[in-house]
């Protein structure tokens, strides 16, 4: 499976790792980041997710497809929330599956890594004190 999608919906990671299941894998991987109530000292009370999803979708898919040539990993796959999201939501999933274990945690952290700095997604904070503002895609640390 090498599928990049997005959703409005609530993320279900149970049958994305389903989708994931191949005999011949020994090991598989997974990423999920979760909304969280801070960031840089502000309590966070919920975010908004925007995507350029035509764009995002062909990068995001490039992304995938660049996993697969680079590591020996059997399948990859991720998807991410636009909309609006509540503390603890889901905003993003990635699976990989392969043979060995090493393979799969490198791929899954290319993955995350190239999402978060080449996909046109905006990412925007609403705080406690009433303000908001759009934080920048930048590489996790």
């Amino acid at each position: 499976m090498s599928d990049f999608l997005f959703s409005h919906d609530l993320l279900d990671p149970a049958s994305y790792r389903q989708a994931q299941t191949d005999s011949a894998c020994g090991g598989f991987v997974c990423f999920e980041g979760w909304v969280r109530n801070h960031n840089d000292d502000r309590p966070v009370i919920r975010l908004e997710y925007q995507a350029y999803e035509k764009m995002g979708i062909r990068e995001g898919q490039r992304v995938l497809d660049e996993a697969l040539e680079q590591f020996e990993v059997s399948g990859v796959s991720c998807i991410h929330r636009t909309g609006t999201l509540e503390i603890g939501d889901l905003a993003v999933w990635v699976g990989v599956s392969a043979h060995h274990r090493d393979a799969a945690f490198s791929a899954c952290r290319y993955i995350i890594d190239e999402i978060k700095l080449r996909v046109p997604i905006w990412k925007k904070e609403h705080y406690a004190d009433g303000d908001s503002g759009w934080i920048n895609n930048e590489q996790a640390k």
